[in-house]
């Protein structure tokens, strides 16, 4: 089933990445540079939706989703959030967009190819302003925060890279107090491809109260869902 529909869709993208000597990501961003209205995010991820939807399915949080994220980002209303693992830059567009004035998104992603896309795809979004993009892996990065980036604590994380990672990024987050009572974290993939280890942590530890919500894989009717993860200090 499931599997099936996933390994098919890799071996077609890599047939098209051969034949048009691009990635699907460049193609992701094509379609918007030459579909979406420069300087509005909303039409940049309605149409990445489109294209991934209709034409080939890639690893952004999607709409369904995308409206718990935002819903988590309104209720956190952050000053300074982080997310790990930008891919084409699609969550960050869709967080920015509802940050406050003065409010920064600071986005980490590991490959230097999505990163070239996702910088691209954030300035022609028009939120460069609110967006820093980091490049490097996480676990590198997440300890420079305090110093070299000037981030107190962080109200809102949204989890979105190598789901092995989940956990021991909490754990570094926690142990470089980047987190302060009523930081929100936000994982997404933890049912498919799922991250058990870091549900097993967060729901057991004392220092986070959770709350799951299911839904669905990105562009499929595959069953999905996300975890919220409040830090109790």
């Amino acid at each position: 089933g499931t599997a099936a529909l996933i390994w098919n869709e890799i071996i077609r993208e890599k047939v098209t990445n051969f034949i048009m000597n691009q990635s699907k990501e460049q193609r992701i961003l094509n379609f918007v540079l030459q579909n979406a209205v420069r300087g509005d995010p909303r039409s940049v991820v309605d149409t990445i939706d489109k294209y991934c939807s209709q034409r080939e399915w890639a690893m952004n949080v999607g709409d369904e989703k995308g409206k718990i994220l935002d819903k988590t980002v309104e209720e956190a209303n952050p000053s300074v959030a982080l997310e790990l693992g930008t891919y084409c830059g699609y969550s960050a567009v869709r967080i920015s967009r509802l940050l406050k004035a003065g409010a920064r998104l600071l986005t980490v992603e590991f490959n230097p190819e999505f990163a070239a896309v996702a910088k691209q795809m954030i300035e022609f979004a028009g939120v460069q302003d609110k967006v820093k993009l980091l490049e490097g892996p996480s676990e590198k990065i997440i300890p420079q925060l305090k110093k070299k980036y000037e981030v107190d604590t962080l109200d809102f994380v949204f989890l979105d890279h190598w789901k092995d990672k989940y956990t021991p990024d909490t754990i570094l987050l926690q142990e470089c107090n980047l987190l302060r009572k009523g930081s929100v974290l936000l994982a997404d993939n933890v049912i498919f491809p799922g991250a058990p280890d870091f549900l097993n942590y967060v729901r057991k530890s004392p220092h986070f109260q959770c709350t799951n919500y299911p839904s669905h894989l990105e562009y499929m009717q595959v069953e999905d869902a996300m975890e919220k993860a409040v830090f109790l200090g």
